[in-house]
Formats: structure tokens, sequence, C-alpha cells
């Protein structure tokens, strides 16, 4: 889902970028829907075993609504009762209290909840927020030898949080209050003013 069209058809149909994404909205296996996800998870009774929420970082008002607790009760209606959501939830590094204001914000809206980061050459140390309806969720342990990223080391590593980055007390992002933009502002705005 992409709210804007000619992002989506761009991706599908110039050559460069279809041959760096192998051509993946092609696939029978994908549906791309252009829509306010706010809007049309409002208007649909459909139910998810997996929604991957990758939205841009929460610059501003309009794209701050998608990581508040009201949207998150949202999710939580479409997601099924074993489902999993994960939340690109900006740099742990870099916007510490961001970061951990998704993950409040996730608990808030009854979601257990699994934080964690990885290195992302394009980004640096960029962290997500992996949430169920149920405590019992884990990631699975059994991966097969033909990953190239992943295996049970490195995804033990991607939980740990040194203390620069630790768990940190914020206000939970409400549609009446977006504290997450303005926590995002000041974090960010201190490295780009360096």
């Amino acid at each position: 889902m992409d709210l804007d069209r000619a992002m989506t058809d761009l991706f599908s149909e110039n050559s460069l970028l279809t041959a760096l994404n192998k051509k993946a909205f092609s696939s029978l296996k994908v549906k791309v829907i252009n829509a306010d996800a706010f809007q049309w998870l409002k208007e649909n009774d459909r139910n998810f075993d997996l929604i991957i929420l990758d939205f841009p970082d929460p610059s501003n008002y309009s794209i701050g609504k998608l990581y508040t607790n009201t949207f998150y009760r949202t999710i939580a209606n479409h997601l099924n009762q074993k489902g999993i959501v994960v939340v690109q939830s900006t740099s742990p590094y870099v916007a510490p209290n961001s970061f951990w204001c998704v993950n409040k914000t996730l608990e808030d809206a009854g979601f257990f909840t699994l934080p964690y980061h990885v290195y992302v050459p394009a980004f640096g140390d960029w962290g997500y927020v992996m949430a169920s309806k149920e405590d019992t969720f884990l990631p699975q342990r059994n991966f097969p030898d033909s990953l190239r990223f992943l295996n049970e080391s490195v995804l033990r590593e991607t939980k740990i949080f040194p203390p620069d980055m630790s768990r940190r007390e914020t206000m939970i992002n409400k549609l009446n209050n977006q504290v997450l933009v303005t926590y995002f502002e000041e974090e960010w705005d201190r490295v780009t003013q360096q």
C-alpha cells in the first residue's frame, strides 16, 4: 500500500528500479493499493497474519498520525490473533526518544512488543518494533542455512541496546498530542545542525 500512485508506477515501470526490485510489482503475489492506510483500514474488514508498516519517519503530523495509538488500535482490529505487525521506528541511536515512543505507543494499543535494531548500510543503526496481540510470539529460531543476513546469533544481537539507546520513558503518541513528531524533530535537528 502506498498513497502515491506515481511512486508505485515508477517502481513498476522504470527499468533501473525494476532491476533493483527484481520486478516485485509484477508478481502475482503482490497487490498494490494506492490509498491512505488510515482511511483504507477504517473502511475495510480484511484481517492479516502479517502487517509491515514501513512508513516514512514521523517528520510531520500527516505522517505522525500513522504512528498513533489510534492507528495501532485500528491495526490490531485487522490483525489475526496470532498475527504479527512490524513497524519501522527510526534510528534508536540518533532518535532514542522517538524509537521508544513508538514502542510505548504500540504497548498502549494493547500489543506485546519486541524492539530490535540492525545496521542498514544506507541509513545506519535503524530500529524496528515487532508486535503481537499474544505475549508468546517469538521470531523463528531454526533459520535456513541459505539466509545471507540472519541466523540465531544475529537475531540475539538485534535485541541488545547499549546504554545510549536503552529503553527510556516517553509519552504515548496520540492524535491529539503528536508528541512523536516533536521528539523526532528535536532529535534529528541535533544531527542536521552539526
